[in-house]
This record gives structure tokens, C-alpha cells and sequence, in this order.
């Protein structure tokens, strides 16, 4: 009877082990596999590029002759208009030289009109000649002597014809001496540096001041020509500048060099501030932001 028991006992073990074993696959077959993961995307390279800005207008304006400066009205800051006097030489001389060439092109003028109108006269008295000739009325020698004052006549028109051209072009060169004595702004901008002083004398080609364009605001740089057909006119760039950390601005290209340098193995771009200046100001450094197209 004992190991009848037992022997039942073996087999119930044996029947459990069997069927834990058997139902172990179905459980992990029913399981289902747990999703993958997808990996994080690889961080953009890009690339800081730096330039000072710049404007297109920025110029020396220098003296158109010689003299002696006699005003300045304008000082580093001030705001000016296009045309708007800075300065001014000396311009005594040349105005009374004016003045005078004025007055003799007046007195050629009445010249001229008193020449033009005797001529008149004498082709009317030629017309009434010719008549009384053809009528045989007066002699030759009558109608050759009113010939001679319309010929003599139309010889001092034309000479005071000359002469009223010459003394007109006298005249215009003074008023163009007089007007270079007139320092004036080239376009709108901002006076950045005054070079003289009332009293100093500066001959042709001295720097009298210096002025600049505040607006728009553009920034020179280059790029490594893998670049190359990668940036395209109209992308927007990120910029800011270390002179003044809080202005974040956008630039926009605008130009771009169509050759690779052979020398550096690079391009020149040009880039545009958007919007107004702001706090920027040209000769700032400005730090360009791009994706690197590595």
C-alpha cells in the first residue's frame, strides 16, 4: 500500500513538472515585444562666422580747392541731410570776381541788343535800296554803301555774340569756384569726424570731414567654398554682436561671390540687417550664426 502511494505521488509530480514546462512557451509566445526606441536625433553643426558692419555710403569729404575755412557747422554726431552745409572757405575774392564777370556779361547783353537792332535797321534801309536801285532811283554806289553797314553790322553782332558766350562761360566757372567754397554733405548720414578748424588753410584734396551712412546696415564675410551652392540669397541668419550683447537681430544675404578664392579656398557673402539699426552701429562686430553643411 506504501509504495502504491508513492508511486502515485511520482507520477502526479512527474505530471505537474509536464505541464508547467508545456504552458511557459504559449505565456511567452502571447507576450508581446516590447517597442524599439527610437534614437535621439543627431544635434545640426553649424558654423560662427564675425565681421565688422559696415554701410555702403561712408566717405571723406575733401576740399574742392583751396582756401581758408572760415565756418563749421557741423560736429561728430550731428545728423545732416544730403546738401546740407558743413563748412565754408573763404569765398570773398571769387565773389567780387563774380560780381564784376556778372556785370560785364549785363553790359555785353545791351551791347549785343543794340548791335542786333541797328541791324535791323540798316536791312530795312538795304531792302529799300535794292528797290530804288531796281528803279533805278539812286546809284550804285548808294546801294553798295547800305551792302557795307548790314555786313559791317552782322560782323558786331557776331563779335558780341562771342563775347557774350565767352563772358558767360567766365561767369559760370566763378559760380562753380564760388560753390566748392560750400563744404556740403555728399547724402543722409551722420558726421562721424571733423578734420579742420576754422582759421587753418587746406589746398585741393584735405580731408574736411568725415560722413556716414547710418542705415542699412550690412556685414563682409567669408565661407569655406563647401558652402559653396549651399546658402542662397535671401536666407536669414541669426545675428548679434558682442558691442551690444542685447540687440538679437536677423540678417538677410544678399550677395554672394560666384568664385572661390584659390588663395584662401573661400567665398565672400554680404549680408543685410533686417529692421531698423537700432543700438548697432557701423564698425561693430557682428557674429553670424549658419548650419554647417558637413
Amino acid at each position: 500500500m506504501r509504495r502504491v502511494l508513492w508511486g502515485a505521488l511520482v507520477i502526479m509530480l512527474v505530471w505537474l513538472a509536464n505541464g508547467c514546462s508545456q504552458s511557459n512557451p504559449v505565456a511567452a509566445a502571447s507576450r508581446p515585444a516590447p517597442a524599439a526606441t527610437p534614437a535621439p536625433p543627431a544635434p545640426e553643426e553649424t558654423l560662427s562666422v564675425s565681421g565688422p558692419l559696415v554701410v555702403e555710403n561712408q566717405v571723406d569729404v575733401t576740399a574742392r580747392r583751396e582756401g581758408m575755412v572760415v565756418k563749421t557747422l557741423a560736429e561728430p554726431g550731428t545728423r545732416v541731410r544730403k546738401g546740407q552745409l558743413l563748412g565754408m572757405l573763404d569765398d570773398r575774392q571769387i565773389a567780387a570776381d563774380l560780381e564784376a564777370q556778372t556785370a560785364t556779361v549785363h553790359r555785353i547783353e545791351f551791347n549785343l541788343k543794340n548791335w542786333q537792332a541797328d541791324l535791323q535797321m540798316v536791312r530795312v534801309d538795304l531792302e529799300r535800296s535794292q528797290k530804288m536801285w531796281d528803279a533805278q532811283l539812286i546809284t550804285k554806289e548808294q546801294l553798295d554803301h547800305d551792302k557795307y553797314k548790314v555786313a559791317a553790322d552782322e560782323f558786331q553782332v557776331d563779335r558780341e555774340g562771342q563775347a557774350l558766350r565767352s563772358a558767360q562761360a567766365t561767369q559760370r566757372s566763378l559760380e562753380l569756384e564760388l560753390e566748392k567754397t560750400h563744404i556740403v554733405a555728399p547724402f543722409d548720414g551722420i558726421v562721424a569726424r571733423r578734420y579742420v578748424r576754422v582759421g587753418q588753410r587746406v589746398t585741393a584734396g584735405d580731408r574736411l570731414f568725415w560722413v556716414t551712412a547710418e542705415a542699412p546696415l550690412r556685414v563682409k564675410f567669408t565661407l569655406p567654398e563647401r558652402f559653396y551652392g549651399r546658402v542662397r540669397k535671401g536666407e536669414e541668419l541669426a545675428l548679434s554682436s558682442p558691442d551690444v550683447p542685447a540687440e538679437r537681430r536677423k540678417a538677410q544675404i544678399i550677395s554672394i561671390s560666384p568664385v572661390v578664392d584659390p588663395a584662401s579656398g573661400t567665398i565672400e557673402v554680404t549680408a543685410e540687417v533686417l529692421g531698423p539699426a537700432g543700438e548697432l552701429r557701423p564698425g561693430m562686430t557682428a557674429n553670424l550664426q549658419l548650419a554647417d553643411p558637413r
